[in-house]
């Protein structure tokens, strides 16, 4: 299994109406992609980001329909404008030695087939993990 995992603060000036449509979207991710196994959405608790969200997966395949879901690029859309400071990072129970490279090719692969999933990203250097592009992340 693979918890991927975001943690975020928005921007205080993010809209109200925008930032419920965001975790909204969120939400909608969990409950219409089929390889989401779980996932929980809400508050960050006892750290230095406000909301978070884990989405469980079932293998690399389970991750690569995830990411190319048009329920994430919507929200990746909407929400990542709003975003001040954004991580990623993945945990998993596979004892491939390469996971962590195989996820961030899954990653790679989906801003080079879908150059606007990259320019979606939050600009601000705090934009770290899995998930990041560039010299951040993957």
């Amino acid at each position: 299994m693979i918890y991927h995992t975001i943690r975020l603060t928005l921007r205080p000036d993010a809209p109200a109406d925008k930032v419920e449509a965001a975790l909204d979207s969120l939400r909608n991710q969990g409950r219409v992609i089929p390889e989401v196994v779980s996932f929980v959405v809400g508050r960050d608790v006892g750290g230095a980001y406000t909301w978070g969200a884990t989405f469980v997966l079932k293998d690399l395949d389970g991750y690569w329909a995830y990411l190319k879901h048009p329920a994430h690029r919507h929200t990746d859309e909407i929400g990542l404008p709003l975003v001040e400071n954004f991580v990623s990072f993945d945990v998993t129970d596979d004892e491939d030695p390469e996971i962590a490279e195989k996820i961030a090719a899954l990653h790679r692969r989906r801003y080079e087939e879908d150059p606007r999933s990259r320019g979606s990203c939050p600009t601000s250097p705090s934009y770290t993990g899995s998930s990041a592009p560039g010299p951040h992340g993957n």
